[in-house]
């Protein structure tokens, strides 16, 4: 039993040492050196303060601002710490009555606006955080961000389209906007 005992703790200490340590190390060391925003969030300062994350979506619920994705996330929005959707399937009342007051709170915020709302303004992503809103979603919002800022709907809808991230590999998914990235450019418009 000894003869078979030590080569496997060997082979434990030496394979733990290999994945627990070297290699995390030697990926975050590679992680660092050639994509270093990336391996420590993509965050993002504002005159040296931390703003948020290009990754995690953040809430916002003025009306001069672009609004995000809902989240379901608990105990607050966009919570990282509880990464998960809702599990609510489409018939399940409790999903339609969150559905029907985000659609109530959305035309409440921007009464003379008849279009249609995008989907993703009024159903929460699997994961809780998304950061991004369809193009759709962003343009359905330009008319009331531009009346709640004093701009022209063109000058919203110029930045809406200076902050469109395309589609991945120019075939997956669709053309989104990053709703922090685009409420920092609405600040800084007012601001300059």
């Amino acid at each position: 039993m000894k003869q078979h005992l030590r080569p496997a703790l060997v082979s434990l200490l030496l394979l733990s040492a290999v994945t627990g340590l070297l290699y995390p190390l030697a990926v975050t060391g590679i992680a660092q050196v050639t994509m270093p925003k990336e391996a420590n969030g993509s965050l993002i300062e504002e005159k040296g303060q931390l703003i948020g994350s290009e990754l995690i979506g953040q809430s916002f619920t003025s009306p001069q601002y672009f609004w995000g994705r809902p989240s379901a996330t608990g105990p607050m929005s966009h919570n990282a710490a509880n990464s998960a959707g809702a599990n609510q399937g489409p018939l399940n009342p409790a999903l339609e009555a969150a559905v029907q007051a985000r659609i109530e709170a959305l035309r409440a915020a921007d009464p003379g606006n008849t279009a249609q709302v995008p989907v993703d303004l009024v159903t929460a992503s699997a994961s809780g955080l998304d950061p991004h809103i369809s193009l759709a979603a962003a343009r359905y919002q330009a008319p009331r961000v531009a009346r709640e800022r004093g701009l022209s709907v063109k000058d919203v809808q110029r930045l809406i389209e200076a902050h469109t991230v395309p589609t991945d590999l120019r075939v997956l998914g669709e053309p989104r906007v990053n709703v922090l990235k685009l409420n920092l450019a609405l600040d800084r418009a007012r601001a300059g």
